[in-house]
């Protein structure tokens, strides 16, 4: 299995999770270019894409989903309170609704050899959902948008081979920041945002002898630095009482303007 983010930010997001016979964009929040350009560069064409998950309705995660369905018919699969958003969301333009895929969290969904399991998030958006993705005996999950995390999370996110996981912002520079007080209080509430620290506390929670990669994702322009994102989790782990450190594996941030690394599961 091979596991990409084309792009995460809070200004866009796009992740490619894909063996040889099955293709899935996790997200399409940047446009439909940079999209191809991402798919182009993994030598992938759009027309070989299974699917396009998404996450929830926020602008970041589909901005470039009307340009995709209109020239190539991929099927969008989303909660049915996500693809209802999606529906009166007029920025995407004219396509055929009829590629809309209803989903439930907790209920497998199965295309070629992979495995796609989406499951419930605290975001301040319609019905959204993280993704779990398998196949043969390899997972890995996108988790992002989350206002905070509890056992359900954690379930299932345990024994993944590679994660890309919320690291939005940094309190300190969020409090201090120029953001109006009701937003600063969204995006630490508990349908927000996760911080570098309660990224470090999570990722202390799911780590195992199998994961090998970790990507910090979704960070915030104006309240982040990757950085500072990449220390404040590495702390964490390494200061917390889980029995890895980051030595064990390798650790990432995924930038909001370029393409990770090709990750091979």
């Amino acid at each position: 299995m091979r596991f990409v983010s084309i792009a995460s930010g809070s200004s866009g997001n796009c992740i490619y999770a894909g063996t040889e016979n099955t293709h899935v964009l996790i997200d399409a929040g940047i446009s439909a270019k940079k999209i191809e350009k991402g798919l182009f560069e993994l030598g992938l064409k759009p027309t070989e894409l299974s699917a396009i998950c998404i996450t929830h309705e926020h602008s970041d995660h589909i901005k470039g989903l009307g340009v995709l369905a209109r020239k190539y018919e991929i099927p969008i699969y989303a909660t049915e309170g996500t693809l209802r958003e999606i529906r009166r969301a007029k920025g995407l333009g004219e396509y055929d609704e009829e590629l809309l895929k209803p989903l439930l969290p907790d209920v497998r969904l199965t295309m070629g050899d992979m495995d796609i399991l989406p499951f419930h998030i605290d975001h301040d958006a319609a019905d959204p959902v993280a993704y779990r993705i398998q196949s043969g005996n390899k997972s890995v999950a996108v988790a992002t948008d989350l206002g905070h995390f509890n056992q359900y999370t954690i379930d299932h996110l345990l024994d993944l081979d590679a994660v890309l996981l919320e690291s939005n912002h940094d309190l300190r520079m969020l409090e201090t920041g120029p953001y109006p007080y009701y937003l600063k209080r969204r995006i630490m509430g508990d349908f927000g945002h996760l911080s570098n620290e309660n990224a470090g506390r999570l990722l202390n929670c799911i780590l195992n002898d199998k994961m090998k990669h970790v990507l910090l994702g979704h960070l915030s322009k104006e309240n982040n630095l990757p950085e500072l994102a990449f220390e404040t989790v590495r702390l964490e782990v390494d200061m917390g009482e889980c029995p890895y450190c980051t030595s064990d594996f390798h650790m990432a941030v995924a930038s909001r303007d370029e393409m990770s690394e090709i990750l091979t599961i």
